[in-house]
């Protein structure tokens, strides 16, 4: 008697051996995908950690100028908003200039996708080029003419996405705000 298999046994055995090997082949590849995102995430909040403590130092370190000397070599457009001011909006809304506490000019602003520094005309990425700066929102702009006795502030707001370059399922997204006030006293005497 001649013992083999019949086309419909052998279809069985393939058909179930699909199913048994496809189950955790897909849980491998959604573990993989989950952790690829995972790192994006930290990057993403380890960059972000990064350029908020270093501009936050910076804010809180600002001077309000009042040499008008040093107002006239920072200043944007001919403008004189800066003397007499802790703080001035550049970039069409998107940058925020400031004499720092070494009395240099000193700004953050976006562009590209790119969160930058600019310090006495040398520009520095505060943002690595896998990360993607959607918006970079400054205010309130009311607080700054210093003619009373509140501490000015800065308030900072930042949307950021990671994994540039990666599926768009598997990058990560940030919206995060914090406010920074100037350390010395802002006071008429």
């Amino acid at each position: 008697m001649n013992k083999s298999y019949t086309l419909i046994e052998v279809l069985v055995a393939v058909s179930i051996f699909t199913i048994i090997i496809a189950a955790p082949t897909g849980f491998l590849v959604g573990s993989l995908k989950g952790q690829q995102k995972v790192l994006a995430s930290q990057k993403l909040l380890d960059n972000t950690s990064y350029a908020l403590e270093y501009m936050s130092r910076a804010l809180r370190m600002a001077k309000k100028e009042l040499s008008n000397e040093l107002a006239v070599a920072c200043l944007l457009d001919n403008s004189n908003i800066l003397y007499g001011h802790n703080y001035q909006i550049t970039q069409g809304g998107n940058g925020l200039r400031f004499i720092s506490y070494e009395e240099e000019c000193q700004e953050f602003f976006l562009e590209n996708g790119t969160l930058k520094e600019s310090k006495d005309g040398a520009i520095n990425s505060l943002t690595s080029d896998d990360l993607e700066v959607i918006s970079f929102k400054i205010g309130p702009d009311d607080s700054w003419d210093q003619n009373d006795n509140d501490q000015p502030r800065v308030t900072l707001f930042l949307e950021i996405k990671g994994g540039k370059g990666q599926m768009e399922e598997t990058r990560p997204l940030i919206k995060i705000q914090t406010t920074v006030s100037q350390r010395n006293l802002d006071v008429q005497y």
